[in-house]
This record gives structure tokens, sequence and C-alpha cells, in this order.
């Protein structure tokens, strides 16, 4: 456990982490029929709900260049013990996840059907390849490495038919069916949206949060900060939505067009926190509750998600959705409102946590 000092930590980065992680608690946590904009896009497509994972990679490339840059990035024994030790760890927790809810269910030895991908496992994978990259590489290559990764990946689809919606001809599918097998990846999905040649892009959106923490500590005055963030996030988004119209956004395969538009817009709201936050002085009660998701956010997901479990193998979710929706008589309106719920749930655990300093560094 460490306790970050207020002299370590960027605010404006720990609320936006926070809003990122109450808001993937949120659209993980609708019950019955969730409003569209809460639920993933089928295919083609980005909906409010495709952005929060994103924002979550891009925010941990940000903390990454802070982190890192107080060490001036040396590729020592111990500091590569430390990337190590986080990848393995968070692979291991997700997959736990996925054990424990099969365990609860009555089968904790059905490992032929544990899913090896899932959130925490792209996070760890990320992480540990665009950590290598910041220790031991160049940082003068650092956009030849995004562009040539997205470039690389962009080959990959259209040679690969990685736009199909067929597993049987999209190589994104056919990798993981050939290392992995069916049974233990996503199988709501053609392509599994966390598998492995996917981290490609994933690397990529990581180094452009990486990039734009760069921005953060480099530039010397706040306003600064702030317009390269802008810059930055304008000429992704606008990149973003113009390479859209030959490479769609596409949540389920993580298309360069959605890495560029989703890093894009997570810049511009990082700017704008940054503004309002560090140049405004000003810290609304919103953003101080969503400091507090940010101060434990991998921790309070992970809480939230063997929450999830739990309430689901107990009843207790059933049970909570028919007392709302007893008083919401609407199935959209009574899903959003048990969602919020769940995440105030978790809010609670977390202001214990920051109450009593304790602050979980997965």
């Amino acid at each position: 456990m460490n306790q970050p000092t207020s002299s370590q930590r960027l605010i404006s980065l720990d609320v936006l982490r926070g809003l990122t992680v109450a808001g993937m608690i949120l659209v993980n946590n609708g019950y019955g029929e969730s409003f569209e904009m809460l639920q993933h896009s089928r295919w083609n497509g980005m909906t409010p709900c495709d952005l929060v994972f994103p924002f979550f990679l891009f925010i941990m490339g940000v903390s990454m260049y802070v982190s890192m840059s107080r060490r001036g990035f040396q590729p020592t024994q111990s500091t590569l013990r430390k990337v190590l030790k986080r990848t393995v760890l968070l692979f291991a927790i997700g997959l736990a996840i996925h054990w424990v809810d099969m365990a609860v269910w009555g089968n904790p030895w059905d490992f032929a059907h544990l899913r090896i991908w899932a959130v925490l496992q792209r996070i760890a994978l990320c992480y540990l390849l665009a950590s290598l990259f910041a220790l031991c590489c160049n940082h003068k290559y650092l956009l030849h490495t995004i562009v040539g990764l997205l470039a690389l990946y962009t080959i990959i689809l259209l040679v690969g038919h990685g736009y199909a919606e067929d597993a049987s001809v999209n190589v994104l599918a056919q990798v993981d069916l050939s290392l992995f097998g069916p049974d233990h990846l996503y199988t709501k999905s053609p392509v599994d949206p966390e598998g492995l040649v996917g981290t490609i892009s994933g690397v990529a959106h990581v180094l452009l949060g990486f990039y734009c923490g760069r921005q953060l500590v480099e530039k010397p005055a706040m306003q600064q900060k702030v317009i390269a963030l802008f810059v930055v996030g304008t000429v992704c988004l606008v990149g973003g939505y113009l390479l859209s119209y030959g490479l769609p956004l596409n949540k389920r395969i993580w298309s360069p067009s959605y890495v560029l538009v989703s890093c894009g817009l997570c810049s511009l709201l990082l700017a704008l926190f940054t503004y309002v936050i560090d140049v405004q002085s000003r810290m609304p009660r919103f953003f101080r509750s969503m400091q507090i998701f940010g101060m434990n956010a991998l921790a309070l997901y992970v809480c939230s998600e063997l929450l999830a479990i739990l309430f689901g193998r107990f009843g207790i979710s059933s049970a909570l959705y028919e007392l709302l929706h007893s008083a919401i008589p609407w199935d959209k309106w009574a899903s959003l409102a048990y969602a919020l719920t769940f995440v105030a749930i978790n809010y609670a655990i977390g202001y214990v946590l920051w109450r009593r300093k304790v602050f979980i560094k997965l």
C-alpha cells in the first residue's frame, strides 16, 4: 500500500481516472434492459459505453510517464522487477476473478473453461510492453512507434479480414482460437475484444497517453500543459474520424480509428479537468467524489467485479432490482437505478479507504 501526497499526484488525473472507473462499474452492472448508450456497440460504431475502458488505458499511459519520469526512466533491475511483478499480479487477478465466478457456481476445478483474456489481462500486457518501451527505448521514437504499431495493425486488419464479423475468416479470432481454443475466449462476439492480436493497437493506445504525460511533465506552465493536451486531443479526434471512413470505429477489434478517437476525447477531457482544477483552482463536490474513486481505481474495479459475482450468485442483484423496479416502473430506468446504486456501494467502500488513508496500488 502506498499513501500518495498531494505533491506527488496530479489531482485532475485522479479525478479523470476516478470518473473512468466509475463509468466502467456503471456500464458493467446494468440489470435487465439497459439504455442503448450504456451498451457496447454490437460491431462497427461507438457508444459512450465504448469509451470507458480505452479512457483507462490512456490514463494509464499518462500516469506511466509521470511516475517513471521521477526515476529518470532508468531500466534498473529493481524497476524491471516491479514492472514484471505488477504485470503478473494484474494478469493473475484477472484470471482469479473468472475463477471466482466459476467457483461460486460450483465449478472451481473447471479450468478448461477459464477465460484467459479480459480487461485486467489486457491492462497487464499493455502495461508490460509500454513500460519496456519507456525504460529501454529512445523516447524520440515515441510517435514513430505509435504510428508504426497502428500501421502494422491496419495491415493485419485489411489483409486478415479483421472487420469480418465471422470468426471463421477473421484473423484476430483465428489466432486466439488456434492458440487458446474456444473454451478460453469471450463467446458473445465473433472476436474476443481483449484478444491477443488486438494488444498491438492497445499498446499504441497506452503510448498515446504516455505522449500526453510527457506534455504534462515537460511543459513549464499550467496553461501550456492545457494547450498541449487540447492540441493532441484535437489532432487525434479529427484524424480518427477521418480514418474511420476507411477503417470504421470498432471496439471489438480495437480499430486504429477507435484508438485515435477515444484517445482524442480523453485528452480533451483531461485538458478541461486540468484547466478547471489546476488553473482555476476549482474543485466541485462531484470532482471530489471522483477523486476518491481515482485514488483506489483498480482496487475498486476488482471489488466491483467480485461484488457483482456474489450479488448474482446469492440473489442480491435480482432482489435489489425488483425493489427498485417496484418504485420505477420503466425497465430501462430501473436498470439505470440499479447500476447507479451499485456504483454508490463501491463509492462507499472507496470512501472508507480514503478516510483511513488506505491507497491500494495494484
